[in-house]
């Protein structure tokens, strides 16, 4: 492990591509910065040791003081749709790519957000707020604690600096961690220029998705076969991205194309959620008044970004009919992993005819009763030895009941033991997800420079299948108050 930032190994890949990709510019950072949480697991991946995060010049790094040493400080262009609208030109209007670390756990870029204008910000200030950044900070932790491809995060930093929003709030700077923040954005920006296009197309490729490039029966992969396979590997990373937030309850709130990674990662935690109440139509993001990204919309908006980005791609040769055809299989590719996720989590053993009377219904009885989306999962599991624990979760225990004995009619052939049947559950269903209200305790400690609920939230989100003793209060339903929690786009 090293104990200095100037010994880490560097490079910048994508400061590499033309400048036409991106700007060079400095951060602006925030006034008297203070390093209010590190998170230690994503800094060994860097291969940082915890020596090295206790110096002046991490924090000047991730405050944006100071460039990452052997980094090359930029701001890359990009566009998008924005519920369902082309907004044009976008780009990272508060964000700074430092440089790509090469670490014992691969190759991650690293980026600021909050770090100030750039000439994307759009009239934008650049900056972010404690909220949004705790929030942040937090989820990237919880969807990969779940195994949820997803970005991280490195470290948090806050100022008092005052930031002008709905209300005044004070500003934070977080170091966000990924193989790559490329995004479909950036594909649809070159859309109408074969050059840059091609230019990113091979620089994603060559980093990324280099099986693409793999010769098939002897004889190389042409140019267009290239784009194809590339689409069709999106695609299906994609779709199975979309099953697995299904699964979680988890709600992303702004699905833009300009918040969809091209590698099939979690990205841009703005105001997303894990459901409470199950409800099919719930939405996470009071901005989305139409609900065209609320939880049982999700995969359908991927769908519809991917064939975005499949138009992007025509600049390059292939043509609309082949590239439709690379979408097409969406579908079987989101409900393979969604049958897959539904068995192991309901205990099925594996997907058969007549399952989906019996996972519809189970949907059906989730939002008739609005009963809790996590617990209803895990209780479940246990619920040859603890029937009540899973129909108190339900206004109508009769109801569910009734439901209880088809699933137990159901399950009558699996031949595991009731025992080995709830530990496979359990490892299919989470105690613990980032529940707002969790989120917003947090949140609260942190605006008294407390960082002791981020570090109790890390700790039991990075195993969220496992019961941890003393952490019960992070397993209950959540408190009444939480009903009040407002999260938008704002930030």
């Amino acid at each position: 492990m090293l104990d200095r930032l100037d010994e880490l190994t560097v490079c910048n890949s994508f400061a590499c591509l033309p400048d036409s990709f991106y700007t060079r510019l400095a951060p602006r950072p925030p006034g008297d910065p203070r390093l209010l949480h590190v998170n230690r697991d994503v800094a060994a991946l860097l291969g940082l040791s915890p020596a090295a995060l206790d110096t002046p010049e991490f924090l000047d790094v991730c405050a944006g003081r100071a460039p990452l040493p052997g980094g090359q400080t930029i701001a890359t262009v990009y566009s998008g749709h924005q519920f369902g609208v082309w907004a044009g030109q976008l780009g990272d209007g508060r964000a700074h790519l430092l440089g790509e670390v090469q670490g014992p756990g691969g190759s991650f870029e690293l980026q600021l957000k909050g770090s100030g204008r750039t000439p994307y910000s759009r009239m934008g200030d650049g900056k972010a707020v404690l909220r949004s950044s705790v929030r942040e900070y937090l989820a990237g932790e919880a969807m990969a604690g779940l195994g949820i491809p997803t970005t991280r995060a490195l470290a948090l930093v806050v100022s008092d600096d005052p930031v002008y929003r709905e209300t005044v709030e004070t500003a934070a700077v977080v170091t966000r961690v990924s193989p790559s923040f490329v995004r479909f954005g950036h594909f649809e920006h070159w859309a109408h220029s074969h050059t840059e296009e091609k230019i990113l197309f091979d620089y994603v490729v060559d980093h990324f998705y280099p099986e693409c490039r793999e010769a098939q029966g002897g004889e190389p992969a042409t140019d267009e076969a290239v784009v194809l396979r590339f689409l069709r590997t999106v695609v299906r990373r994609t779709a199975q991205l979309m099953a697995q937030w299904q699964l979680a309850g988890f709600c992303h709130g702004v699905m833009n194309t300009d918040n969809m990674s091209i590698l099939g990662l979690t990205i841009d935690y703005g105001p997303y959620g894990f459901m409470d109440a199950f409800q099919a139509n719930h939405i996470c993001n009071h901005t989305d008044t139409g609900g065209r990204y609320a939880w049982n919309a999700q995969p359908a908006a991927a769908n519809w970004n991917l064939y975005r980005l499949g138009s992007a791609l025509m600049v390059l040769g292939p043509d609309g009919e082949s590239l439709e055809a690379q979408i097409e299989p969406y579908e079987a590719d989101f409900l393979a992993a969604y049958h897959a996720g539904i068995t192991a989590k309901l205990g099925l053993g594996a997907w058969r005819e007549g399952d989906e009377a019996l996972v519809n219904d189970w949907w059906g009885l989730l939002h008739s009763q609005a009963a809790d989306f996590t617990l209803s999962f895990r209780r479940l599991g246990g619920v040859a030895e603890s029937p009540d624990a899973f129909l108190d979760l339900f206004s109508d225990p009769v109801a569910a009941q009734a439901w209880l004995d088809q699933y137990q009619t159901r399950i009558q052939g699996d031949t595991r033991s009731p025992a080995q049947r709830r530990h496979d559950m359990d490892r299919a269903n989470p105690l613990y997800v980032l529940r707002n209200h969790l989120a917003q305790q947090a949140i609260e400690a942190a605006g008294r420079g407390d960082a002791g609920e981020i570090q109790r939230l890390l700790d039991v989100l990075r195993d969220p299948y496992t019961e941890q003793p003393g952490y019960e209060a992070y397993a209950a339903l959540p408190p009444a108050w939480s009903q009040e929690i407002s999260v938008s786009c704002s930030s």
